[in-house]
């Protein structure tokens, strides 16, 4: 019991240091923001961060991993719970994306600004959470393509990144926008009709090209 509440403990402060990072780094930067801040934010001693991270890098990683491991349960969730084809399931994909910029700003500047400040981050993290997102939306197009309901003739991995930058271009703009709207529904539906309208087969005629 002991040991049980010892990890949960340990855990909590964790999530405490994670949290205050992310206030810090959305609020600050990630280069202006100093350890001792974070631990401030956190309440917790300067000397207890390094009881769980390594340095300012090493922690702008762990909060990537984590709160992208929540990103994911969540979306993972939200399309086993969408009844229908492909289409609505690419939709919701698409709308979760956009959501954040209203539900979470600050994590949604985070992923979209902060991450890359870190040289550390950009060069060598290997960056295995983003690949699993991506996975989930390029599984998404490939689906699609086997239906014959999107085009066959282009390079699904190809598009899935093409889409992911074209979300995340925006995403940016809203998370840095001095007054975001409130509801992001139309945003999503407008950039998931352009996106859809160029991938869908077309039997009446060619592709467009």
């Amino acid at each position: 019991m002991a040991k049980a509440n010892k990890d949960s403990g340990t855990s909590e402060k964790r999530e405490r240091i994670l949290a205050a990072a992310l206030r810090a780094f959305a609020q600050n930067g990630f280069y202006n923001t100093r350890v001792s801040e974070i631990a401030s934010q956190a309440g917790v001693a300067d000397g207890t961060i390094y009881l769980y991270f390594k340095n300012k890098d090493d922690l702008l990683i762990s909060l990537f991993e984590d709160r992208m491991e929540w990103i994911i349960d969540r979306l993972s969730a939200e399309l086993e719970a969408v009844e229908g084809d492909v289409l609505k399931r690419l939709r919701t994909f698409i709308h979760l994306h956009f959501r954040l910029a209203v539900e979470r700003r600050d994590l949604a500047e985070f992923i979209t600004v902060e991450l890359r400040q870190s040289a550390k981050f950009v060069k060598e993290y290997e960056n295995p959470r983003f690949a699993d997102y991506l996975k989930m939306l390029h599984s998404l197009i490939d689906e699609g393509q086997r239906q014959g309901v999107l085009r066959a003739d282009l390079d699904s991995r190809l598009v899935t990144r093409a889409l992911f930058g074209a979300l995340d271009e925006v995403l940016l703009q809203l998370a840095l926008a001095e007054q975001p709207p409130e509801d992001v529904s139309d945003e999503a539906d407008q950039i998931a009709d352009m996106i859809i309208d160029g991938l869908l087969v077309r039997h009446d005629d060619s592709p467009p090209r």
